[in-house]
């Protein structure tokens, strides 16, 4: 791995770090809180592109397994992966790959494919395992976990919208355009 890579990845660890900082919105129903995480999530596999993308969430995620109190509310240590939110942080990992996966597989990337992905593949794929093992973790069925989760809907397609505005602004930059076609060997163009 280059050093410009490991620099990327570094940059992206910090900056769900960062977005670890910002306050969670708390709701009484369901010890999951919203943050804003899912937004760097978003960013690291649309502008990084799977791997390094999905590498970026992982360290991000070691240094939190570490004890860094790097997640909404000040938590951190091995315990959050074993608690409600413990699926949700497993499905970063998968969404980052899979939003780089995607763009990579695209010829010509317009604005609407990364919109497309973002809202579906990125928001689905931290669901994909968020919601089984909250479900499990809460001992509740599985149908009523995926009811409490609607109420995160909204806001995550407010971050996939966000990320993917920045996605497509930002690989208009040649330093992230060089990065992002290197990993991914995708065109951005409008439309």
């Amino acid at each position: 791995m280059k050093i410009k890579e490991i620099t990327y990845v570094a940059l992206f660890a910090g900056i769900m770090g960062i977005l670890g900082l910002v306050p969670p919105i708390t709701l009484g129903f369901t010890p999951v809180p919203i943050t804003l995480q899912t937004l760097g999530v978003i960013l690291a596999g649309g502008i990084l592109g799977a791997r390094l993308g999905s590498l970026s969430i992982i360290v991000f995620l070691l240094i939190v397994a570490a004890g860094m109190p790097l997640l909404p509310g000040g938590r951190g240590g091995i315990g959050v992966f074993f608690g409600p939110s413990g699926g949700y942080l497993i499905g970063y990992v998968i969404a980052a790959f899979s939003i780089g996966l995607i763009f990579s597989k695209i010829q010509t990337l317009k604005f609407k494919h990364i919109i497309a992905t973002n809202l579906t593949v990125g928001i689905f794929s931290v669901y994909l395992t968020g919601i089984p093992v909250q479900a499990f973790v809460m001992n509740l069925p599985i149908l009523e976990t995926i009811k409490l989760s609607l109420v995160y809907i909204p806001g995550d397609f407010i971050k996939a919208i966000i990320a993917s505005i920045l996605v497509y602004k930002l690989q208009k930059y040649p330093i992230i355009a060089q990065n992002f076609v290197k990993s991914s060997t995708a065109q951005v163009r409008e439309g």
